[in-house]
């Protein structure tokens, strides 16, 4: 019982990270959905900057398809590089509804992820629901990775990429943007002609599953962390699945025998918060990946809220970085 208790008790968290979800909070209706108007007022941008930063990181945006609106951030390292670096493609969360790549939460967290990987990373702005309901976001997705496979990433670069060893990275609806474009280019992959992106890893990032049941993890850790609650996850669902579909849409719920893998499927790392009401799906997701043979890394943070990676002043989130980076270097190529 005092586990239980322990689980319920809200966690303490600077107040830098309190002001920016209490911020998030007053976005929201009490329905869950979100005052749009207000969302954009505290949705601060960030440009990107051709100069490398304090880290050597230098960004440049690169438009993929103008007539939608579709375009990628890429991050760099300034430094020349002995052998080819890793690519990451990123989506960021959001409930399919909120944020962007410009988001300077997200412009921030890439910087971090090109400087602590060692990686290129490639942060896609895909379109957002209401007005782009399912299957918007992953078909903006699967379009810019056949626009990396054809045209390749900027001729700028001052370092040297494999695209035959790409990972894909994506927080919370990220997540599930990761897993189904993972699918889709997999499968794609292996029936149509060969393609020069090759997938060498998926990494989610407390990834947006559901469905109409509720898990125990819903129920006991509704509106503990201060990022998500039940009533707004069903609001982000209501907005991004075809109108009228539930829950238990293929979309949202990604568990079971149902779930469709690829044989290409790449090996999957998996990050849970211990205080993240979607962990119950999170691990209903590994047990199907795991059922059907693949290989899957779970890292869990007990402690961790729901969005945590994305603040730098919680410790966790800068171990999730290197856990990232043990990730990439254990699937990409190793020197000859």
């Amino acid at each position: 019982m005092a586990g239980t208790e322990d689980a319920r008790r809200p966690p303490a968290l600077p107040w830098t990270v309190r002001l920016q979800f209490a911020a998030l909070s007053l976005a929201h209706r009490p329905d869950g959905s979100v005052r749009r108007l207000l969302f954009s007022l505290g949705d601060l941008h960030a440009a990107a900057r051709p100069r490398p930063d304090a880290s050597g990181v230098r960004s440049a945006d690169v438009t993929v398809d103008a007539s939608r609106g579709l375009w990628a951030r890429v991050f760099s390292p300034s430094s020349a590089a002995d052998a080819p670096v890793p690519v990451v493609v990123y989506f960021h969360g959001g409930g399919f509804v909120l944020f962007s790549a410009a988001s300077r939460p997200y412009d921030a967290f890439c910087r971090r992820l090109c400087h602590g990987l060692g990686a290129v990373v490639v942060s896609v702005n895909y379109r957002l629901a209401p007005k782009h309901r399912f299957p918007a976001a992953y078909d903006d997705a699967v379009d810019v990775l056949r626009y990396l496979d054809t045209n390749g990433l900027p001729a700028d670069l001052a370092v040297p990429v494999d695209l035959s060893r790409c990972f894909l990275a994506g927080d919370s609806a990220g997540g599930n943007i990761t897993h189904h474009v993972a699918q889709r280019w997999s499968a794609m992959t292996t029936t149509a002609s060969p393609s020069s992106l090759r997938l060498a890893g998926v990494v989610l990032i407390q990834p947006f599953f559901g469905g109409e049941e509720r898990t125990e993890a819903e129920v006991t850790l509704d509106k503990v962390g201060p990022a998500l609650s039940m009533v707004v996850t069903d609001a982000y669902w209501r907005e991004f699945l075809p109108e009228g579909a539930t829950r238990d849409h293929p979309a949202a719920r990604v568990c079971g025998e149902r779930v469709e893998l690829a044989e290409a499927f790449p090996p999957a790392m998996v990050v849970v918060g211990g205080l993240d009401l979607l962990k119950g799906w999170q691990t209903r997701y590994v047990e199907a990946l795991r059922g059907k043979g693949k290989p899957v890394r779970v890292v869990e943070y007990p402690d961790a809220i729901h969005g945590f990676h994305a603040f730098p002043e919680i410790a966790d989130s800068g171990e999730l970085v290197e856990d990232i980076k043990l990730f990439v270097d254990e699937h990409r190529p190793t020197k000859s």
